[in-house]
């Protein structure tokens, strides 16, 4: 049934909905051991719009053992060509539904219809597996070292690639199609075998990859398996400990990152964290000042619920009260509520929780002496749905919890600096080292500067780093790792290194 009625989202039966509701487990698409389901919310009208199966422990279980029987047992880790086959029988099944991915998007993610066309929210991440069908058949996947004599022998080394094995996928709710496909993809090209555990506030974003890989591809059982779960921490604790999972990828908190490593410490499990992030935006004093400020609107896409978005903004002290001048009257014009109306970029909080969760933060920088200058609260005229203002902070220092932690709300915290030396100090004055941006008229200025500023990725004069074969993650606790790319890639294989007689 169709949730879409003249621009509006429809309260509808909550056995029907738009998405599929079952697990993916050995193949099969099945309801958890227990029967339980839970509701799926639209964040923007707080309606019921589907159930899904609550998969517990056992379920979990089920599916690491069906990932391990699938690799140890069948040929899916070596046979190349067959992998080729699978991920474009996938690739073609998530295209044509792509009209739903938008659609399901909007509903249970709160993403405005405006950003899911080819973008992160709607059917973007399909050419993720384009990208990786590619790299399978081009990647060196056996090498040689030179001959050397060792211990009087001569030898010649042989490496070979190898998958890693079974990995256990986790995913947010921010941008959770985007996210399951750029952990799914690699893994099941490198030829491990996958248990991906959606967030519970968007549980539709995996199972329709589940129901795909099931019913239109010759994947084989257990080689990809997908949960949700009302209680992520019951089911997550499985696949981080369980020592039949070789691999945990897994995107959100830094707080829920440090918890999964050690968790997987138990069995020396390979980790690879997509964690948090405090972005620095740097407008230098030589930018075209108008251009460059509209990238403090950032903030307010997806209601900022992005851990690689620009929350800091460093500007100079020279121009620092016209800058916020001419924020705070753009701030007035971002359009948001209905995710149907036109032009959007912002929509609702994911969740009641959330939304409480950015309304504190927003309390926290007026009792730390921030000026508050726009924004701060719920908007008067959305009754319904998780939605908080555009908000713009002034006069931040950079120990502010507000300029410190991560927010993930559309809340901006403006800072003034000096000069870029001092610039360079608050970007880097922060427990996090995901992203930033830079803007300047001297490209050479901004090269230097982004050389100095201990981040994964930087955007400089509005350009953009994110693409199916950029490499994204983080320094320092933003986390362990790169996803996408051949970085990304090689996160699911293993070096094997074999002498023979030179």
């Amino acid at each position: 049934m169709s949730l879409v009625n003249q621009g509006k989202l429809l309260n509808v039966d909550a056995d029907a909905g738009i998405g599929e509701g079952r697990l993916l487990i050995d193949g099969a698409l099945v309801g958890a051991q227990s029967g339980k389901r839970y509701t799926n919310i639209n964040p923007a009208t707080e309606a019921v719009v589907g159930m899904v199966a609550d998969a517990g422990p056992e379920d979990a279980k089920l599916a690491v053992a069906a990932a391990r029987r699938a690799f140890d047992q069948t040929d899916w880790s070596t046979n190349l060509a067959f992998r080729k086959k699978c991920l474009s029988q996938l690739r073609d099944g998530l295209r044509a539904a792509a009209p739903q991915l938008r659609e399901q998007a909007v509903a249970e993610v709160g993403a405005p219809m405006a950003i899911t066309a080819n973008g992160p929210q709607g059917d973007g991440p399909i050419s993720i597996l384009d990208y990786y069908i590619d790299v399978m058949g081009s990647y060196h996947w056996d090498s040689e070292l030179s001959v050397v004599n060792t211990m009087g022998v001569p030898s010649k080394r042989l490496i070979w690639k190898e998958a890693a094995g079974v990995v256990a996928a986790i995913s947010p709710w921010n941008f959770p199609f985007q996210i399951n496909m750029a952990k799914v993809c690699p893994a099941l090209a490198a030829g491990c075998t996958v248990v991906l555990k959606s967030a519970p506030e968007t549980p539709w974003t995996a199972t329709i990859i589940g129901k795909i890989a099931a019913e239109q591809t010759d994947i084989p059982p257990g080689v990809l398996n997908v949960l949700t779960s009302s209680d992520p921490s019951a089911v997550g604790e499985v696949l981080t400990g369980d020592p039949r999972v070789d691999v945990v990828s897994f995107t959100g908190s830094t707080g829920t990152g440090r918890r999964i490593m050690a968790q997987a410490s138990n069995t020396i499990k390979r980790v690879f964290l997509e964690l948090g992030g405090k972005s620095a935006n740097i407008i230098l004093d030589d930018a075209d000042f108008n251009t460059a400020l509209l990238s403090g609107l950032a903030v307010c896409y997806h209601a900022g619920q992005g851990c690689a978005l620009p929350t800091r903004l460093l500007l100079p002290k020279s121009r620092y009260e016209e800058a916020i001048a001419f924020l705070k009257y753009c701030f007035a014009q971002i359009p948001y509520g209905d995710p149907f109306g036109e032009g959007q970029i912002m929509g609702p909080l994911i969740s009641r929780k959330q939304q409480q969760r950015v309304l504190e933060y927003i309390e926290i920088g007026k009792r730390e002496g921030a000026r508050l200058v726009c924004g701060g609260g719920k908007p008067a005229q959305l009754v319904q749905g998780f939605y908080v203002e555009p908000t713009l902070f002034a006069d931040v220092s950079n120990d502010m919890r507000i300029a410190q932690e991560e927010i993930f709300g559309p809340v901006l915290v403006a800072i003034p600096y000096a000069d870029d030396d001092e610039a360079a100090r608050i970007a880097n004055d922060s427990i996090y080292g995901l992203s930033g941006s830079i803007f300047s008229a001297d490209l050479q200025r901004a090269l230097r500067l982004a050389r100095r500023i201990r981040t994964g990725t930087m955007n400089i004069n509005g350009a953009n780093f994110f693409a199916p074969d950029s490499p994204f993650g983080g320094y320092k606790q933003s986390g362990i790792g790169r996803e996408m790319g051949i970085a990304g890639f090689e996160e699911y294989l293993e070096s094997k290194t074999v002498a023979i007689p030179g």
